[in-house]
């Protein structure tokens, strides 16, 4: 592993990501009456639950409004959930401001084009696999696999092993 990514990985205190693209494979199912359906990786939620019990928060910051996410987050137990915001720089602002936290301590996953300002001001910005070409240029990390198929995961796992916590969190299932 690159030591400079890792190094980055260590200090990260809190994970934010956007929804479409990074938890999901992208696609968007809009009912015929209101809501919506998305699929979610499990891998990504064990990965998720690992990460809290290492004590790094997680938290998402879409642009859409939708059931399903508020669902998967809550059973995630992620600490933030911003949903519905044109203006995503604005929201990272106040989470970072109720986090307590700077923005070196934040890692920050995105797929497209709008994630890129949220990116560039976190301290580890990864893209996942299948991202735009322009949001792969500004991160730091990119995944080896594309969002919705273990991404997120493959970032906790990144997380929590640049700081020492991935062997004693999976101890309890070898």
């Amino acid at each position: 592993m690159d030591p400079t990514i890792q190094n980055r990985a260590a200090g990260i205190k809190l994970l934010l990501m956007d929804c479409d693209g990074v938890m999901t494979d992208g696609h968007l199912w809009v009912l015929e009456k209101d809501g919506d359906q998305k699929a979610f990786s499990a891998r990504d939620g064990l990965g998720l639950d690992l990460l809290h019990r290492g004590g790094i928060k997680s938290g998402v910051i879409s642009g859409r409004l939708s059931g399903a996410l508020e669902r998967r987050a809550r059973g995630l137990g992620m600490s933030f959930l911003k949903m519905g915001f044109v203006d995503k720089v604005q929201v990272f602002a106040e989470v970072l401001t109720e986090a307590g936290l700077p923005n070196d301590q934040v890692a920050y996953i995105g797929d497209d084009l709008n994630d890129i300002p949220l990116m560039k001001r976190s301290g580890l910005a990864v893209a996942v696999a299948d991202a735009a070409p322009e949001t792969k240029a500004q991160a730091h990390y990119i995944t080896s696999v594309k969002g919705g198929n273990g991404a997120v995961r493959e970032v906790c796992e990144l997380i929590l092993k640049s700081q020492n916590l991935w062997s004693g969190l999976i101890e309890k299932y070898l």
